[in-house]
């Protein structure tokens, strides 16, 4: 059984929402995407990847392929335009078969894995952890660098032959959850409540989905925000 909830809200700060995110059990299939702010169309980016990604998973392919494809056609798009700046998008996706999971991703959208602990997966394309991993920035510094926002990697933006699709694969267990957000969450959020509202099994995952938007608001909400949470093994009714 897979219960899952889900929401966006355009934040505080923006006019504009450029987030965007699809959930289907019947698929086994749940992302979001975060178009590039500062971009042309950054809304339009992420809807475009959000479809194609949907559409190639649909029609049989793996998650690797499906970006790939959805990057190719986001690319077709953006070739066609004048914008001096090309649509970019980045993307995470939680994609469940059987009795297994398989997550991919690029940018700096995330995926936890909940199972006793809340655990981040997904690794960000972006300068700072590159940074980070490079011992040239203190992790607990890296929140407030001021290029935190600065991609190394996304839809759109990265020539396709140069994409670096992240990508992990697990067994289902029961008990385990998932969260997949956009920086607009964790940006605002800190990962010790964030993991506190993801453990409340007394709530719903969509009770809980909605408790962490608020929280972001209460931060000051500068950013998109959008999050799922998919349990597995629940006893309550798929949303």
């Amino acid at each position: 059984m897979i219960e899952f909830g889900h929401g966006t809200h355009v934040g505080l700060r923006r006019t504009r929402n450029e987030d965007t995110y699809h959930a289907d059990a019947s698929l086994g299939l749940f992302l979001v995407a975060d178009g590039m702010g500062g971009h042309q169309h950054g809304e339009v980016a992420s809807a475009l990847v959000r479809d194609a990604v949907v559409d190639l998973i649909a029609r049989g392919h793996g998650l690797t392929g499906a970006i790939q494809g959805a990057c190719e056609r986001l690319r077709a798009r953006t070739s066609d335009s004048h914008d001096e700046l090309p649509m970019g998008t980045t993307i995470a996706v939680l994609h469940l078969v059987g009795d297994s999971y398989e997550v991919a991703w690029v940018g700096d959208s995330r995926i936890y894995l909940w199972q006793h602990e809340l655990r981040q997966i997904s690794h960000d394309h972006s300068l700072v952890q590159t940074l980070v991993e490079a011992g040239q920035l203190d992790p607990a510094q890296a929140w407030q660098h001021p290029q935190r926002n600065v991609l190394t990697q996304a839809l759109g933006v990265t020539a396709t032959e140069q994409l670096h699709i992240g990508l992990a694969r697990g067994r289902l267990e029961p008990g385990m959850s998932f969260l997949l957000c956009t920086d607009g969450l964790t940006e605002s959020v800190s990962e010790a409540s964030i993991a506190r509202i993801v453990a409340r099994t007394d709530l719903a995952a969509q009770e809980c989905v909605d408790q962490l938007l608020l929280s972001a608001l209460d931060e000051g909400g500068d950013d998109n925000i959008t999050a799922i949470i998919v349990r597995c093994g629940g006893g309550r009714a798929a949303a």
